[in-house]
């Protein structure tokens, strides 16, 4: 099917999904509904799972009442007993987003998404400080259906989550002027607030001793090469998860165990690592929230995953594994940053992964992290979620 056929196939079907919005939209909009939903109808997830839990938690302190309905597709994923999930098709997404006073969401609205007036859609966003250019910013490589979906939905957005000048910035370059609202990203409030916490819960979840130690793998999805199965362990250019565990014991001391979390795209096209315990690896890709987990880390790796920088708010060490730094700008897009910009080390293959381990300078490291976050005028502070619970309340 050439573009020009699909497109027009796209038009047609967002034109008579709005039918269902239509006809929902002469019901009455109920003040204290609220529709929740993440990465097109994932899990219990991202900012939105931050701006739900508390809300929730004001119900349970100050009796406020809210009637929280979370979309999603897959209907056995487990939600707070507080949140009615629905199933993520056309009707659910027409009736409940037509009669709810405030959306919130970290990605685009389905194409025929219908708005009507006095209701309010926050739109977190689901990576703020990245690397990859977004939207227009991806010039032609960002295709005419892509923008047709992200100006129908910009259009209906109130308030777009930024957590810095950096990305404010590069909000208004890349989208359709929605305003932006500097408040910090909620999914992050649990890196400040509940770190001790989470380092305990998360280490007894998966049977690990207090004393031992966690980096996290976490690589994005992309085309290009990665269109390719990666087998690890056996494939030139993929992490080697063991030697990583042993340069990381034998630098920072220790017992150390990798969590590795493959970007949901690829578990879903069979692409997994298997968890071997024995060896000090674990799966954690198929666990709804990530946050959780990094909360509870020592070290990062990844490739050109925003979660890095939020990684960092930790002041943890983060080590950057870009074994196809060339074929990934061909496919998405020169990327936002200059390399020498960036305060995490990068690599290309697991012997330069080695040495940045054994060379590793924590004091530089740090210094270079504070430059970094003054220069862009990062606000994260823990309180991110607090901001964004004002702006709900405001607009109900």
């Amino acid at each position: 099917m050439s573009e020009k056929s699909y497109i027009l196939k796209r038009r047609i079907k967002a034109s008579l999904s709005k039918i269902p919005y239509i006809i929902f939209g002469f019901l009455p909009i109920r003040k204290n509904k609220i529709v929740f939903s993440a990465f097109e109808g994932a899990g219990y997830c991202c900012n939105p799972k931050y701006i739900a839990e508390e809300l929730i938690r004001q119900e349970h302190s100050y009796g406020e009442k809210y009637e929280m309905i979370w979309l999603v597709n897959d209907m056995t994923k487990e939600f707070p007993k507080e949140i009615i999930k629905k199933k993520n098709n056309l009707f659910n997404r027409a009736y409940h987003l037509s009669t709810a006073k405030v959306w919130v969401d970290n990605a685009r609205k389905n194409y025929g998404t219908r708005k009507r007036k006095n209701q309010f859609y926050i739109l977190t966003w689901h990576g703020m400080i990245g690397f990859k250019p977004v939207g227009r910013l991806r010039g032609e490589l960002f295709s005419k259906i892509a923008e047709l979906v992200s100006k129908d939905d910009a259009k209906n957005v109130d308030v777009l989550l930024s957590n810095s000048d950096w990305c404010s910035d590069v909000w208004k370059n890349a989208f359709w002027n929605e305003p932006v609202f500097k408040t910090g990203s909620p999914r992050c409030d649990v890196l400040f607030n509940q770190r001790n916490e989470k380092k305990l819960e998360i280490r007894k979840k998966y049977g690990l001793s207090e004393e031992t130690k966690i980096v996290m793998c976490a690589p994005t999805f992309r085309g290009g090469s990665q269109n390719r199965e990666r087998k690890v362990f056996a494939e030139t250019g993929t992490i080697d998860f063991l030697e990583l565990k042993e340069n990381l014991e034998k630098k920072f001391g220790g017992e150390w165990i990798v969590f590795v979390r493959l970007h949901p795209q690829l578990a879903l096209r069979g692409i997994s690592v298997g968890n071997d315990v024995s060896k000090g690896i674990i799966d954690v890709t198929l666990v709804d929230d990530m946050y959780e987990l990094l909360a509870a880390t020592d070290a990062f790796v990844s490739d050109y995953s925003s979660a890095a920088f939020d990684a960092a708010l930790l002041r943890i060490p983060v080590f950057l594994y870009v074994d196809d730094l060339e074929d990934y700008v061909m496919d998405r897009g020169k990327l936002l940053w200059k390399v020498e910009d960036i305060p995490f080390p990068m690599v290309k293959n697991n012997d330069e992964l080695k040495k940045v381990i054994e060379k590793f300078n924590k004091k530089e490291y740090l210094e270079k992290l504070e430059q970094m976050f003054n220069d862009i005028g990062l606000i994260e502070d823990g309180m991110a979620t607090d901001k964004v619970i004002n702006l709900i309340k405001n607009n109900m």
